[in-house]
């Protein structure tokens, strides 16, 4: 068999010129549109990583802000209930503290009452106890007795001391007006005339009197000059009386006040 080698050597030329038109127009661009593929791949991959990775960052901080909220949640949470609990113990306390403010007012109201009671209980007892015994001696001092309380008056007179009778001639001396003589019955002339006499004795002078009958005045004769006075009178005594059971029944309520 006879080989044709213009034939070969034109075969091998068409191909190799068939491999380099392959080459230059279609595996490089195929080689090229692969590799831009794998880098646009690569390139997708790593930015689907960077998404990814960033994706978790974020995922992270939601949970870490998520975890903080819910401390800080459970945190006010637990605040407002510490401090509805101290509000509503102030509140307990507070109303207690009123209650018992106004049991104790209300205690206190009650024993000053009952001491006002008593005490205006004693003081209507006391009133009535002498105004009966002032009744009771009016409707038995007479006539004949004013006439003896008047000599127990001018003899009164008589035995004052050195500086009662000097005060008492002083004030007859300057008062501007007569002095008053008061008795609960009318005094006979003899009496008046003594105790004019007594008077002008201790001013050494004249005096001027005016007799005045005042039934008030229970079995006794008072003398009243320029604001001094002096006498004596079953009155007085009375009057001494009642100011003594007023102080006892004053004394009696300072304890009950000052016990708890």
């Amino acid at each position: 068999m006879l080989i044709d080698w213009f034939t070969v050597v034109a075969q091998a030329i068409n191909f190799i010129i068939l491999v380099w038109l392959l080459k230059r127009f279609l595996y490089k661009p195929i080689l090229d549109a692969i590799d831009a593929r794998e880098q646009r791949i690569a390139a997708e991959l790593a930015d689907a990583d960077a998404k990814k990775a960033e994706a978790l960052k974020e995922r992270d901080a939601f949970l870490h802000k998520n975890e903080a909220f819910d401390q800080q949640r459970a945190a006010l949470l637990s605040a407002a209930e510490a401090e509805a609990k101290t509000e509503r113990q102030r509140l307990l306390d507070a109303a207690r503290q009123a209650a018992d403010a106004l049991s104790v007012k209300r205690q206190e109201a009650l024993k000053e009452d009952a001491r006002n009671l008593s005490r205006v209980i004693g003081e209507r007892t006391q009133h009535e106890v002498f105004a009966i015994a002032r009744k009771a001696l009016t409707d038995l001092a007479t006539t004949t007795l004013e006439e003896r309380m008047g000599d127990v008056f001018v003899r009164r007179l008589r035995e004052m001391d050195g500086p009662a009778k000097a005060g008492l001639a002083e004030a007859l001396k300057t008062a501007a007006e007569p002095a008053l003589v008061r008795s609960a019955f009318e005094l006979p002339a003899e009496q008046r005339a003594a105790i004019q006499k007594a008077l002008d004795e201790i001013c050494a002078a004249e005096t001027h009197l005016c007799f005045e009958t005042t039934p008030e005045l229970v079995a006794g004769i008072e003398l009243a000059a320029n604001g001094q006075k002096v006498g004596w009178s079953i009155s007085n005594y009375l009057a001494s009386l009642q100011e003594g059971v007023a102080e006892l029944l004053k004394e009696k309520d300072k304890p009950e006040a000052a016990s708890p």
